[in-house]
């Protein structure tokens, strides 16, 4: 017996077993979740890395880091990302964030004592290693709190992130503006930082069941008390020591392809989906190379106020992703329209940024960019964690991002790798805006057949595209 995480026994004890001990509702393992987000992304050097690689420090060329060292953690991503996913989910959780935090540590460390383009590939190899466990961050949260809190967790969870970036990157940017503080030091603060991320994941409350074997294997099945939990966890773990790795991945993967079916089915987790993907493709190739773009405009001005835009775009990011979270609108209906309507506006804003020859305008525009990226991102990750049911959160999730892996790889394949196109970074920006034009079209046509179709006057079609759904009937 002990407090109720979920909140489905309000004041009460809870004999129910629900999730784990706690008092505090969706707080008790949303406020550490949160720090191990801001301390990991709390990186000093991020806006200054190029500038890093290229200088005295390790004296690696502009042409290296874009073509050589750069695209190392896209491909590596598309190669881990299944068996992450997989992972996972087998894991619970908390051990992939555990391997993330190690991942970036591990980065850090290479970045520091490294030399050559091979250490510095192998250092993005670990970074592509923490990226595909970004599945795991983000759909931790969904495994122990209850569905009616989702929308507002989500923003908190993404907020503590880009709050952390923010803080990072205007240390980063006072340090060497004002403290005359070298790139070093702005690493061995990050080395720091990851750390701390490190050790808080290990205070992360364990989620009981393994969401993708729920159905067959849980933990919460009993109401018999404590000895009832205890024994069926020593079926699950003789179970688990039982059966042969073949059998194991066989069943996973059928399992993977059922659900696959199943999720997709729907045209609404469809399209979130779609944005999910092609969104975030189109915003880490914007990320990815924007120093290159800002050192093409100002070639020996390395810094000026990269790390002061990357804060202020961070900052103004979380504030939209915190006030999309306690947003009142019928997203079922007006989601995809908005969706369109400001993927169109981060098409003008990339483009703008790409064609004018002043610095301060293309900050203004990346800072635009990312701030409606946030916003419409978060909207995309709550409407789908409201359509599913819990055990196909990191099943859906991973896919996003595998599908976004596998369309960044054909992007930078076909913009960026040596043995293809080899476009300027100019060319390559004029590219990635008419990505996102491509993206609005689509979202726009669809946005307007949503609402159409949702307030036409006969029928109860909008009760079924309803997100409220109860546990039992969604996907």
């Amino acid at each position: 017996m002990g407090f109720c995480w979920s909140g489905e026994c309000g004041s009460r004890p809870c004999w129910a077993g629900h999730y784990m001990p706690c008092h505090a509702g969706w707080v008790g393992p949303a406020v550490p979740l949160c720090i191990y987000g801001f301390c990991s992304m709390m990186r000093p050097i991020e806006p200054f890395m190029t500038e890093f690689l290229t200088g005295t420090y390790k004296n690696l060329t502009t042409e290296q880091v874009t073509r050589q060292v750069y695209p190392v953690w896209t491909y590596s991503s598309l190669v881990l990302l299944i068996p992450v996913l997989l992972v996972t989910d087998f894991l619970r959780y908390k051990p992939v964030i555990i391997l993330q935090g190690l991942s970036n540590v591990t980065t850090c460390l290479l970045v520091l004592v490294g030399s050559g383009v091979r250490s510095a590939q192998l250092a993005f190899f670990s970074y592509s290693i923490a990226m595909a466990a970004d599945v795991a961050y983000f759909s931790y949260i969904y495994s122990v709190v209850q569905p009616s809190y989702y929308q507002k967790v989500t923003s908190y969870v993404k907020g503590a992130v880009l709050l952390g970036y923010a803080v990072g990157a205007l240390l980063g940017q006072l340090l060497v503006s004002l403290g005359g503080v070298s790139l070093y030091c702005l690493a061995v603060v990050t080395l720091i930082s990851v750390s701390v991320a490190l050790i808080t994941s290990f205070f992360l409350p364990m989620p009981e069941t393994s969401l993708l074997l729920k159905g067959t294997y849980s933990a919460q099945q009993g109401s018999s008390g404590e000895d009832r939990h205890a024994s069926e966890s020593r079926d699950f773990s003789t179970w688990v020591k039982s059966v042969t790795a073949a059998r194991h991945v066989r069943r996973m993967f059928r399992r993977l392809v059922l659900d696959c079916k199943k999720c997709y089915s729907s045209a609404a987790v469809l399209f979130f989906c779609i944005w999910a993907a092609t969104g975030t493709c189109g915003f880490y190739q914007v990320t990815g190379y924007v120093q290159l773009l800002w050192v093409y405009m100002q070639p020996h001005n390395f810094t000026a106020y990269n790390g002061g835009v990357d804060s202020l775009s961070t900052l103004s990011g979380a504030a939209a992703t915190v006030a999309v979270g306690h947003m009142s609108l019928e997203w079922s209906v007006w989601g995809e329209l908005v969706l369109g309507g400001f993927t169109f506006l981060i098409a003008g804003a990339i483009f703008l940024m790409d064609r004018t020859d002043n610095i301060w305008i293309s900050y203004s525009c990346f800072c635009l960019f990312k701030t409606v990226y946030m916003a419409l991102t978060t909207i995309c990750t709550f409407q789908i964690a409201k359509m599913l049911s819990r055990e196909r959160y990191a099943l859906v999730f991973g896919m996003n991002s595998f599908v976004r892996t596998i369309l960044q790889s054909v992007l930078t394949a076909i913009v960026i790798s040596s043995k293809s196109l080899q476009l300027t970074i100019t060319s390559q920006f004029l590219i990635y805006a008419s990505y996102f034009v491509a993206i609005s079209l689509l979202f726009t046509v669809r946005g307007v057949y949503t609402v159409l179709h949702m307030k036409r006057p006969a029928g109860g079609t909008q009760t079924e595209r309803g997100t409220n759904l109860p546990e039992d009937s969604r996907l």
